[in-house]
C-alpha cells in the first residue's frame, strides 16, 4: 500500500474532523440554559425538541470532547467536557444510593431513576477520560465510586460477570424484557472498555484485577465456541439465549413487533465482532499484557468480518449475520462503519495483513462517499446497502458523537503509524502500534 493513498486517507479524515464533525457538535450541543448537552438534532443539523437528556448521550458527549481535548482539537473542546461532566456529577449521580439515574428531561428533572449498567459503564469511561484529558481529579473520583459500586451490587458470585438491570435503589429487575436474568455481549465489551480507561487512569490493582476478569469473562463465555464471533445474549449462567428486546433499550434495533429478533440463536453483530477484537488489543497494551493467548480468537472475529461482514461490492460493512454463514441484514449502520474501520487499521499495524487494509479501504471508501450527511458532518444513522439513507435524523439519545468522533480520531492516529511505517520510520508486525 503507497504511502501517498494512506496520506490521502488521513488527510480526509482530519480535515473531515477538524473542520466539519467537531464544529458541529462544538457550536450546538452545549445547553447554556439547564446544563449538560443537547442531543437530538434533525437531518438539518436543528434541534429537534425532544424533552429529555439520557446517561448515555450525556457520558459519550463528555467522552466525546474530552478525547477531543486530549488528542490536541483545543480548548473549545475542554469547556465543553467541563461544562457535561458538572451535568454529570450534579444532576445524573444519585447522592442517595449512588450511581448514575438512566433519564432526566431537559430541565435536569430525573424521569428514570433505574440503575442500568450500560449507562454506569460510560460513565465510568467517560469520567476516567475527563481526568486523563484534564487532570481534573474529580473525574476519578466519581469513576472509581461508580465501579465500587458495580463490584457491590452487580457483580454475579457465582457464575462471573455482571447483572445488568436494576432499581434505583440496585434491587435486581425482574426477568424477560426487563432484564433482570439476562447477560448481554454488549454490556461485557463495554465494561472493557470502561475498565480499561479506568485502570489507565488509576493503576490501581483492584481495578488491573477486574479489567482481567472481564476480559476472560468475554473471551471463554460470549464468544461462539467455534468460530469466536460474539453472542449476543445469555441467561445467567451463561447459556445463549433468544436475543430479545429489553424494556429499557439504548438503540434501535430493528427487532420484529414482538420484540424477538429473527435467527436470535444464530445471530452475531460484525461491528461488535470487530470493536471487541480492537478493545481488546487496546487493554492488553494497557495492562503491557502479551496477545498470544487470545490472538487465535481475535483473528477469527477479524476474519469472519472480512468473509462475511465487508460489502466488497459497494462497500462498507453489514449490519450482522450468521455464525458461520453470509450476512443476513445488509443494510449499513453508522457505528459498525466506525469500529470497523478502527479494528481493521489497527489489525492491519498489528498483523501486517494487506487483507485487513483492503477491509479498512472498503468501509471508508463507504463512509466518505455515502455515509456521511455533509450538511451536518455528521453519519447518516442507516442507509441501504447501496447507500441509499432509510433514517435520517442526525442524532438522539443512542447516536450520539462517540462513535465518529472517536473513529475519526482512532483512525487518525493509526494511519499517522501506518504512514511513518510504509516511510521506513516504523514497523508492522506484532506490538507495532499501542493505544
Amino acid at each position: 500500500m503507497s504511502g501517498s493513498l494512506l496520506t490521502e486517507w488521513r488527510n480526509q479524515i482530519e480535515n473531515h474532523l477538524r473542520d466539519k464533525l467537531l464544529p458541529f457538535w462544538l457550536e450546538r450541543s452545549q445547553d447554556s440554559r439547564y446544563g449538560g448537552f443537547l442531543t437530538h438534532f434533525d437531518k438539518d443539523g436543528k434541534d429537534s425538541g425532544e424533552d429529555e437528556k439520557s446517561l448515555i448521550a450525556q457520558s459519550r458527549s463528555v467522552y466525546s470532547f474530552a478525547s477531543a481535548y486530549r488528542s490536541g482539537y483545543g480548548e473549545r473542546c475542554r469547556e465543553l467536557a467541563d461544562h457535561g461532566a458538572e451535568y454529570l456529577l450534579t444532576r445524573m449521580w444519585d447522592e442517595k444510593h449512588g450511581g448514575f439515574y438512566w433519564m432526566t428531561d431537559r430541565k435536569g428533572e430525573v424521569t428514570r431513576d433505574d440503575k442500568i449498567l450500560y449507562g454506569q459503564s460510560f460513565a465510568i469511561y467517560s469520567l476516567s477520560e475527563y481526568t486523563l484529558a484534564t487532570g481534573n481529579p474529580i473525574g476519578r473520583q466519581y469513576a472509581e465510586r461508580t465501579f465500587d459500586l458495580l463490584q457491590k451490587h452487580a457483580t454475579d458470585t457465582m457464575y462471573g460477570g455482571y447483572f445488568e438491570m436494576f432499581d434505583r435503589e440496585w434491587n435486581l429487575a425482574g426477568p424477560g424484557s426487563k432484564g433482570g436474568d439476562r447477560k448481554t455481549l454488549d454490556v461485557h465489551m463495554h465494561l472493557m472498555e470502561a475498565y480499561t480507561t479506568l485502570f489507565e487512569c488509576t493503576r490501581l490493582p483492584l481495578h488491573r484485577r477486574k479489567l482481567l476478569e472481564d476480559i476472560e469473562v468475554l473471551m471463554r463465555r460470549l464468544l461462539h465456541p467455534t468460530h469466536a464471533t460474539g453472542i449476543p445474549q445469555f441467561t445467567v449462567d451463561w447459556r445463549p439465549t433468544r436475543q430479545i428486546k429489553f424494556d429499557i433499550v439504548w438503540g434501535w434495533d430493528r427487532f420484529k413487533p414482538e420484540g424477538i429478533k429473527a435467527n436470535p440463536m444464530d445471530n452475531t453483530s460484525y461491528g461488535h465482532n470487530v470493536e471487541l477484537a480492537w478493545l481488546l488489543m487496546h487493554a492488553l497494551d494497557v495492562l503491557g499484557s502479551d496477545d498470544a493467548p487470545y490472538r487465535e480468537q481475535v483473528h477469527k472475529m477479524l476474519d469472519h468480518a472480512v468473509s462475511h461482514g465487508i460489502d466488497w461490492e459497494y462497500g462498507g460493512v453489514y449490519v450482522e449475520g450468521s455464525h458461520n454463514g453470509p450476512a443476513r441484514d445488509l443494510e449499513k449502520e453508522f457505528w459498525q462503519q466506525c469500529e470497523v474501520m478502527i479494528g481493521m487499521i489497527d489489525a492491519y499495524l498489528r498483523y501486517g495483513d494487506d487483507r485487513y487494509l483492503a477491509a479498512y479501504e472498503a468501509v471508508h471508501r463507504f463512509l466518505f462517499t455515502k455515509g456521511i450527511n455533509f450538511q451536518t458532518g455528521e453519519l447518516w444513522p442507516l442507509l441501504t446497502r447501496e447507500g441509499v439513507p432509510i433514517w435520517t435524523h442526525t442524532s438522539h439519545s443512542w447516536k450520539i458523537n462517540y462513535h465518529s468522533v472517536r473513529a475519526m480520531i482512532q483512525c487518525r492516529k493509526k494511519l499517522d503509524q501506518a504512514i511513518a511505517a510504509a516511510k521506513g520510520e516504523g514497523w508492522r508486525g506484532q506490538g507495532a502500534v499501542k493505544g
